[in-house]
């Protein structure tokens, strides 16, 4: 598991109870899938009493867990983590619901998430050079977009990233394993995940 600095927290000024929504989030998809608590943990490789900690809103996760879990719920990892939004809403850098990887200095900020009948979200990501944050694949028919604006990053498929500047897209499966690394000091780029 990673340190509590690894993990999910709410950003300055958010206002926020992260935590407390994702143990919401997670009960509620849960029983909309009419999984018990055993079956969700063994579907997302987790421990029960971790899954149970979550759901009780002690636990902290990290974005690796908060994947696994939206995969093994067949819903996207917006929907873990980001609060209802009003029809008109702005984000400040530095502001919205952050997740830390266990794996690699990578901080995804959800800045969008699909609304009912639509099936995509709107990430921005920031990160240092280092660890390569390697994802698992993502719901079945996801595609990710990645837009690179600042720093450079070697992203797409596992076997094949792609090495992207400022201004610079990639598409790839996101139903496959893939990656993202910041070559470049203080990396930003706006990630869109489509669930078809």
């Amino acid at each position: 598991m990673a340190s509590m600095s690894d993990r999910t927290t709410p950003s300055a000024g958010s206002g926020a109870d992260l935590i407390g929504l994702i143990s919401v989030s997670i009960r509620r998809e849960r029983e909309r899938g009419g999984l018990s608590m055993a079956e969700l943990a063994r579907r997302a490789g987790i421990a029960k009493s971790t899954l149970s900690q979550l759901e009780s809103g002690a636990g902290n996760p990290s974005v690796e867990t908060l994947w696994a879990l939206a995969v093994a719920l067949n819903v996207p990892f917006s929907r873990l983590v980001d609060p209802p939004r009003p029809a008109v809403r702005v984000i400040r850098a530095g502001e919205g619901p952050v997740t830390h990887s266990e794996r690699a200095d990578y901080a995804a900020t959800v800045l969008s998430s699909c609304p009912p009948n639509a099936r995509r979200d709107i990430y921005r990501i920031e990160a240092q050079p280092g660890e390569t944050r390697a994802s698992d694949p993502h719901m079945p028919g996801t595609v990710e977009h990645v837009l690179v604006g600042s720093g450079r990053a070697l992203a797409g498929p596992t076997e094949a990233p792609v090495e992207l500047g400022p201004g610079d897209y990639v598409s790839y499966p996101g139903d496959a394993p893939h990656v993202f690394r910041a070559l470049a000091p203080d990396t930003l780029a706006v990630i869109v995940m489509e669930h078809i």
